[in-house]
């Protein structure tokens, strides 16, 4: 059977959930039909049903039919959904999981011998179709299942391979990264209008100011200091506010920051 001809269903259908699944039926990756999503929230999967011609059900059992199974489910109820499906998922069947926290070593163990498992770290930008995905293959996944995750996620973005033991500092770098992001805006748009810009002129500044320079370093090739240097002029304004970040330690406290995410993505994979 085709990629396009499984069943694929996910267990859980919040925001990421629904992301990849409007990601895949705007790609036509498979039929709508074909797609089921399950929660305990009849009213989110009516709108789901409606929105996106998509299948839904209380009943994580839906499973047993299942070529491929998506884990979205919030990491604190992993444990009891797990115990739910494992007596009833085919030994054929790919899981993928996009749980924070849990490793593909407590899926397999939970949901028993020769279960394949690929476990996957996405960002909030896949909401809008631009993610990040950092995916990492389980103790039995092969180069095919790899392929069908890459497959799945592309409808939402990039995606990147790493080892599992990389995936808490893909955590802390692009999981919790766009959060980094909007704090540095937060920011600037709060100086903007201390210095009398009116909101909305700044606020598209300094969205423009933050894509631009993403694409300008993605396109060029170059390097962050590189092009940090090229903008930073002898006894100009940007040298002014780099001394200013330097005085305070800026990129120390970020990559302390980086470093206590990665750390606190290693204590819940560990609870």
């Amino acid at each position: 059977m085709s990629i396009m001809e499984s069943k694929i269903v996910f267990i859980g259908a919040g925001n990421m959930a629904e992301a990849i699944v409007s990601g895949m039926v705007a790609a036509n990756f498979c039929a709508p039909e074909k797609i089921i999503l399950t929660d305990i929230r009849p009213e989110r999967l009516a709108d789901l049903e409606a929105d996106h011609g998509v299948s839904t059900s209380t009943d994580n059992r839906v499973v047993k039919d299942a070529e491929i199974v998506v884990l979205a489910v919030k990491p604190q109820a992993m444990g009891e959904v797990l115990k739910g499906i494992a007596p009833v998922l085919r030994k054929e069947t790919l899981v993928i999981s996009i749980a924070a926290g849990i490793p593909a070593a407590k899926i397999e163990a939970a949901l028993g011998k020769g279960t394949r498992v690929v476990r996957v770290m996405p960002n909030t930008p896949a909401l809008i179709g631009q993610g990040a995905s950092a995916l990492a293959a389980g103790s039995l996944a092969d180069e095919a299942d790899m392929e069908v995750a890459e497959a799945i996620l592309s409808c939402v973005g990039i995606t990147v391979r790493v080892d599992e033991k990389q995936i808490d500092a893909v955590t802390a770098l692009s999981g919790s990264g766009p959060a980094y992001v909007f704090y540095l805006l937060e920011g600037m748009l709060a100086a903007a209008e201390e210095m009398g810009l009116e909101k909305e002129t700044a606020r598209t500044l300094a969205l423009q100011t933050v894509e631009g320079a993403a694409r300008l370093m993605k396109d060029s090739g170059e390097d962050a200091a590189e092009l940090r240097a090229k903008v930073t002029s002898k006894g100009g304004t940007t040298e002014a506010a780099i001394h200013t970040l330097n005085d305070a330690n800026v990129k120390g406290a970020i990559m302390k920051a980086l470093k206590a995410a990665a750390a606190r993505s290693v204590e819940l994979s560990q609870g």
